[in-house]
């Protein structure tokens, strides 16, 4: 018998799980384990209407590996990020904005740490409009390359960094500003990842500045490019959220964005993420 009961939502992408509650999702080993399967295999995991505490949200993150505490102080409970524009809930909030560009969490890593292994938000309060989180595989991605195309791709190698991804919202920020965003140093991917498993997926997103050894136009093209190919509509699950929700997806496969909502919006997510222990090689 199936530890788990899940419905997928899209082929390449996203599944829900049904008949889990929160007390269960805490305190069963054996469904954590079941959990980060099912992640391996579907990227994004939907636990409707659980009303996950902060407290148990944690917990249950702690079953999957190590809670980042990087960002503790924006919350009361530790391990809890809040995921809001509201400069009174979340002093950082402008850089949130940047989230509604498509990324990998962890490509610009102050240290020499690994993107996430996973992330899980709870939706606390909902945009009246817009709001959504959208993913796509960045394994399906791969995987519906030409061979020719994985060829190539597998020998570039891209430059990541805060600037790339922050200037997507702030084209013309002052010299502080600026001298902020340079104050993370870049890093050197490969575009393509081979993971511990075996599989293969495509480094993107708006952290991605440019393609090592190519003019700065050709490479820009071919990340967009990419980009576009890696999240088609028909490769993207767009999760619309009610209050209670939880969302768990695997950030080493998955790329995701927010929908643009109102500014003003009462919008809070809760996030915990699971620190990452392989290298993008």
């Amino acid at each position: 018998m199936s530890v788990l009961t899940i419905n997928k939502l899209t082929d390449s992408v996203g599944a829900e799980v049904i008949g889990v509650d929160a007390d269960r999702l805490v305190g069963d080993d054996v469904l954590a384990a079941a959990v980060l399967d099912a992640l391996e295999n579907n990227g994004v995991l939907v636990f409707p209407k659980l009303g996950l505490e902060p407290e148990a949200q944690v917990a249950f993150c702690r079953r999957l590996g190590e809670v980042d505490h990087s960002s503790d102080g924006h919350h009361p409970v530790a391990g809890i990020y809040p995921i809001t524009l509201d400069k009174s809930k979340n002093a950082s909030a402008d850089y949130l904005r940047a989230t509604f560009d498509w990324h990998i969490d962890g490509c610009t890593p102050i240290e020499d740490t690994f993107p996430q292994k996973a992330t899980v938000l709870t939706a606390m309060r909902v945009a009246d409009s817009g709001g959504e989180t959208e993913f796509a595989s960045s394994y399906a991605a791969y995987d519906a390359l030409s061979a020719d195309e994985k060829d190539r791709y597998g020998a570039l190698r891209v430059v990541h960094s805060l600037e790339a991804s922050q200037r997507r919202v702030t084209a013309h920020p002052s010299p502080e500003v600026l001298a902020k965003w340079r104050s993370r140093r870049t890093h050197d991917h490969p575009l393509v990842w081979t993971h511990r498993s075996g599989r293969k997926s495509l480094v993107l997103g708006a952290s991605a500045d440019y393609v090592v050894g190519m003019d700065h136009e050709s490479g820009r093209a071919l990340l967009d490019d990419l980009l576009e190919h890696a999240t088609a509509p028909e490769r993207v699950y767009s999760h619309t959220w009610s209050v209670g929700d939880t969302v768990i997806w695997d950030n080493r496969g998955v790329l995701h964005r927010a929908a643009p909502y109102d500014p003003s919006s009462a919008r809070e997510l809760l996030r915990t993420t699971v620190l990452g222990d392989e290298p993008i090689e």
